[in-house]
């Protein structure tokens, strides 16, 4: 086995074994409970990827999602975490309305939701 695949093992096995640890510690919900208290900290977040296969542009967003909310409750903010829904919405519509087979408002409101 070559250093590389031994250190790559080594660091799945290290990170399963730390989110274990705080799952049964609870740690993230410790979080919530010790800045509930605090100011509000509202990041408004959309999805990874809502349609096409996720790429290397989707890196930062991702990591802006993470990065903020972690930092600001370090501050004291309470910062509850719930996945939402951005601009994509149209795209998706897009996607859907092909698949279905409609392309006009009457046969979208004749499909029904």
């Amino acid at each position: 086995m070559k250093r590389y695949e031994r250190l790559t093992e080594n660091a799945v096995a290290r990170e399963e074994a730390l989110l274990a640890r705080w799952r049964e510690r609870s740690v993230f919900e410790q979080t919530l409970a010790a800045t509930a208290d605090g100011p509000r900290y509202v990041f408004y977040e959309g999805p990874p990827t809502a349609n096409g296969m996720p790429h290397f542009g989707h890196l930062m967003p991702r990591v802006y999602k993470d990065l903020f909310p972690r930092y600001k409750t370090m501050q004291g903010f309470h910062v509850l975490r719930k996945g939402g829904w951005d601009t994509h919405g149209l795209p998706v519509e897009l996607e859907v309305e092909k698949a279905i087979g409609v392309d006009s408002k009457p046969e979208i409101e004749a499909y029904g939701v």
